[in-house]
């Protein structure tokens, strides 16, 4: 089972800040399991803590920032793309000023800094959110749209449009995200001449140069005004005939800009606070449509909190009904678990197929056919004992006797031609016999019940 990581140290990144031009220090630390990432202003009283998740978006115009009352911290796209990407769960990110510093407009400065101080593992299971159905959220006005559908693990492809004979239409794709540092990261942000001025009179790039940017120049504008804004931002005059790039370093790849927007996504769909596996097709993405995106997600895994495992009746199960009596006592009309379809170290997923003709049906009743809550738990408890004695030598040897079961809820009914799906997971390692475990039912995707369990094993005499 894939666990959640965190990195092995600290480290730092200096430079400046594109909105402010202040000098920045960003740091990195480890963080514990099930953290996330979180974001702490070192520089102010108090040094307050913003959490990493869209609902503290407060901006998106240019750039992602991150507020929590009148805390605020922007330009955290880039750093938040990178540790996504590399698989890091859990961080804690420390600033000392309103932003991050720009670096060189890309991800590859904090992927370099991750890789060179190295990731482990934590003790908790990453906590995937398997897309099983089509997303999808659309801007009317821009033409915006951002869609995710059922894949084994996450692919991003970017499609941008831009009024440029230099980038009019082009597209990215990361199919595998292990090739994220030499495809994605050193993409940089970019920037249109037309758009400079406006933005430098909002005070909005004040730390912007040609080193940190590429910047487009693709319509003329008078000789004037373009060594007026070549004054502003400090660089040498050019010929206001000779359109182009005017940045100091040239293009990675023709198409490096959408590369960005790509770049960027992941960013922002880090804030949807779990690792994805799915499909990412986004069709003009910018932040506004990206934040909404990531809204939209997490409103998704809150209505499915506890996420059904999936299931295929085409594979082979990894324990029929024949291994399964070869390891409980329980026969009919006891036996309450049909097959098992997965088994690792601390977790297990079991079937039961509800049918008409099940004997408690006689009498549970007979005109509105309900299955008893207490059985559901028992069920749940059969496959516990499958999993813990998964963990034993000679298992055949062993038998399972449950102490204790608390926090029973149950959500709806269970009745004929339902299948259930019990997942049961470990959460402590077995000691002196003894373990505890919490698990669910499942029918679809909805949790129809679930309990924690404290379970006992003895040899046979």
């Amino acid at each position: 089972m894939m666990k959640q990581k965190t990195l092995k140290g600290s480290f730092s990144l200096c430079g400046k800040g594109l909105h402010t031009g202040l000098s920045l220090t960003v740091t990195f630390n480890p963080a514990p399991e099930n953290h996330g990432y979180k974001i702490q202003r070192i520089d102010l009283d108090q040094m307050p803590v913003i959490d990493g998740v869209a609902e503290n978006v407060v901006d998106t115009q240019r750039g992602t920032v991150l507020g929590k009352g009148d805390v605020k911290v922007s330009t955290v796209e880039h750093a938040l793309s990178a540790l996504y990407a590399l698989g890091v769960d859990n961080c804690l990110i420390q600033v000392n000023g309103p932003e991050f510093p720009i670096l060189d407009g890309s991800a590859i400065k904090y992927v370099e800094k991750i890789k060179e101080i190295g990731i482990e593992e934590q003790n908790a299971p990453k906590d995937w959110y398997v897309i099983r159905k089509k997303i999808e959220v659309k801007d009317e006005i821009t033409g915006s749209c951002i869609t995710i559908l059922p894949d084994e693990e996450m692919s991003v492809t970017t499609m941008c449009s831009f009024e440029s004979k230099f980038i009019n239409s082009q597209f990215a794709t990361i199919d595998d995200i292990t090739k994220y540092e030499a495809d994605i990261a050193p993409a940089r942000t970019f920037v249109f001449v037309r758009d400079i001025e406006p933005l430098l009179q909002a005070n909005l790039i004040k730390g912007g140069d040609l080193d940190n940017a590429i910047v487009m120049y693709e319509r003329q504008i008078s000789q004037e005004q373009l060594d007026k804004l070549a004054d502003m931002l400090h660089v040498e005059h050019r010929d206001a005939t000779e359109l182009g790039y005017i940045q100091h370093k040239p293009i990675v790849w023709e198409n490096e800009c959408t590369r960005h927007k790509l770049l960027d996504l992941i960013g922002d769909m880090a804030l949807i606070g779990k690792p994805i596996k799915g499909r990412i097709v986004a069709t003009r993405p910018g932040h506004t449509i990206n934040n909404k995106f990531a809204r939209q997600m997490r409103a998704e895994i809150r209505k499915h909190e506890i996420q059904a495992p999936a299931y295929d009746p085409n594979e082979e199960p990894i324990m029929d009904v024949n291994r399964i009596r070869e390891l409980l006592p329980h026969r009919y009309p006891m036996q309450l678990v049909d097959k098992v379809i997965e088994l690792g170290p601390n977790n297990i997923v079991g079937v039961k197929n509800i049918t008409a003709n099940e004997p408690f049906f006689q009498g549970h009743f007979p005109q509105e056919p309900v299955m008893p809550g207490v059985l559901q738990i028992e069920a749940m408890a059969q496959c516990g004992g499958l999993l813990v004695l998964n963990s034993v030598e000679e298992p055949e040897r062993w038998s399972t006797y449950f102490m204790k079961i608390d926090g029973v809820k149950f959500r709806q009914k269970v009745v004929p031609g339902d299948t259930l799906l019990f997942k049961v997971e470990l959460l402590a390692p077995l000691r002196h016999g003894i373990s505890t475990m919490k698990g669910y039912v499942f029918v679809g995707d909805h949790v129809v019940s679930e309990a924690t369990f404290t379970a006992q094993i003895i040899k046979n005499k």
